[in-house]
């Protein structure tokens, strides 16, 4: 059976890059994702960076306009740097747009985005907690009314709110395991980061899905995914040094190509695909780091959707 026919498959929309990017290629990749079968089309929040990397919301708004069925979805926003209500209205907006087709992935981010952004980092946990909360609240009460130790809202009307009811799927991608069971809790799926190894997503499946049953929630519909940033070639060592300098002049992670990447012909990488759903993914985000329309062709072949 084909990898297509056990899961739905994500495809990385191209925008972060160490090189410059083309509008026509993300326009291009877009189309043809949706054209294949892909379930979603995904971006980061990479506000700094060494590269190049497009605003999520604004390049997600570009590709929901050019089309019609595929989702559209960030993995992760960094929550506690940012407004709940501007992220509420942003996203809103954008499932509006879309006709509803929006997925919001959210996570705690590392210490530099803090500093950058300039929120202090203390207590950013339950910053997160009341942010989800609040977000939740804006998208499906009319007036709301909130009183935490950090936001305290009086009778706010969300300006957007989202086509669908009551909201639009809130993921979290988050690592740590105490962040893991929380998922459980408080999300509508999980996704393992790209840079996160896939011995620790691997690790983190079991702690979900104990979280999951304890929460009175089914494992086998809770959206599973991981990020997979992966090369393909039918000579290995170009796949592999491709996803290398991916992994060291974006990630500053070379150990990562080997750890955390999939890289190789289509067969090795078909195979290594195949045991990340075996261990209980239930989605996959497909991530080529770079020929992205020639390699979104290779993995539409490789996982049977062409």
């Amino acid at each position: 059976m084909a990898l297509k026919d056990k899961i739905p498959l994500g495809m990385s929309l191209p925008h972060r890059s160490p090189d410059p990017l083309a509008l026509t290629t993300v326009g291009l990749v877009a189309r043809r994702a949706e054209e294949l079968g892909f379930r979603d089309l995904w971006v980061t929040e990479n506000t700094a960076d060494d590269g190049v990397c497009l605003d999520p919301v604004v390049i997600l708004t570009y590709a929901a306009s050019i089309t019609s069925r595929i989702r559209v979805g960030a993995s992760v926003v960094v929550l506690p740097i940012h407004s709940p209500l501007m992220v509420a209205h942003q996203w809103a907006t954008l499932d509006f747009i879309s006709g509803g087709r929006a997925t919001l992935a959210v996570g705690l981010g590392r210490e530099h985005h803090y500093r950058d952004f300039q929120i202090p980092v203390v207590a950013r946990v339950r910053r997160f907690r009341e942010e989800v909360e609040l977000i939740k609240a804006l998208w499906s009460q009319k007036t709301v009314t909130y009183r935490g130790e950090i936001y305290q809202i009086e009778n706010v009307s969300l300006a957007t709110r989202p086509v669908q009811k009551p909201g639009i799927p809130l993921w979290m991608g988050v690592g740590h395991p105490n962040a893991v069971r929380r998922t459980a809790r408080l999300a509508d799926g999980w996704m393992g980061s790209g840079g996160s190894s896939i011995a620790e997503f691997q690790a983190s499946i079991p702690i979900l899905k104990q979280a999951l049953e304890k929460e009175g929630r089914d494992p086998t519909t809770f959206p599973i995914s991981k990020r997979v940033f992966m090369a393909v070639d039918e000579r290995p060592a170009v796949a592999r040094a491709e996803l290398n300098r991916w992994f060291t002049e974006v990630y500053h992670n070379p150990a990562g190509t080997d750890a955390s990447g999939l890289h190789g012909t289509p067969e090795q990488v078909a195979e290594r695909l195949e045991e990340l759903v075996a261990s209980g993914a239930n989605h996959l985000l497909l991530n080529p780091i770079s020929r992205h329309a020639e390699q979104l062709e290779a993995v539409a072949e490789l996982t049977g959707l062409k």
